[in-house]
């Protein structure tokens, strides 16, 4: 019961996550666009990465809300999640001006704030990905012979 109660929190959390922020990127659209145009790594690919973006995230929640498609889901959760920690680490490293393309809340904390936020989230889909595959332990069956 416990596995199956941390297994539904963590795909609420994506949920939330990616409904809210692929909203607050297609709220503001003309802007994300205009703030990834500006990062040193997607200039080229900005008017795709607009749209593709945003998508991706309703997508990945739509396969959590729906049981039958939560593992791949929480595998796409996992990808999506390792991807934009990648590109913070990339371009904390290799670049001077970091433009932030996160929508809402997420767009005002630090790069500090938001690479142990990241973290956390791969660490989460981790442990979602372990709990589903996880087989929950059903008592033994008992061979019981039927004499006529």
């Amino acid at each position: 019961m416990l596995r199956k109660t941390v297994l539904e929190t963590i795909c609420l959390l994506f949920i939330l996550l990616f409904v809210y922020t692929a909203v607050s990127k297609l709220l503001d659209y003309e802007n994300f666009r205009a703030v990834i145009g500006q990062s040193p790594l997607l200039t080229r690919f900005a008017p795709v990465l607009a749209i593709v973006v945003p998508l991706a995230e309703i997508i990945i929640a739509m396969l959590l809300v729906i049981p039958r498609y939560r593992r791949q889901g929480l595998y796409a959760s996992f990808a999506m999640m390792v991807l934009f920690t990648t590109y913070i680490i990339v371009l904390v490293t290799l670049s001077e001006r970091i433009p932030c393309s996160c929508g809402g809340v997420i767009s005002r904390m630090t790069w500090k704030q938001h690479l142990y936020f990241n973290i956390g989230f791969v660490l989460l889909a981790l442990l979602g990905m372990w709990l589903h595959t996880k087989q929950p332990t059903d008592p033994p069956r008992q061979n019981k012979l039927v004499h006529a």
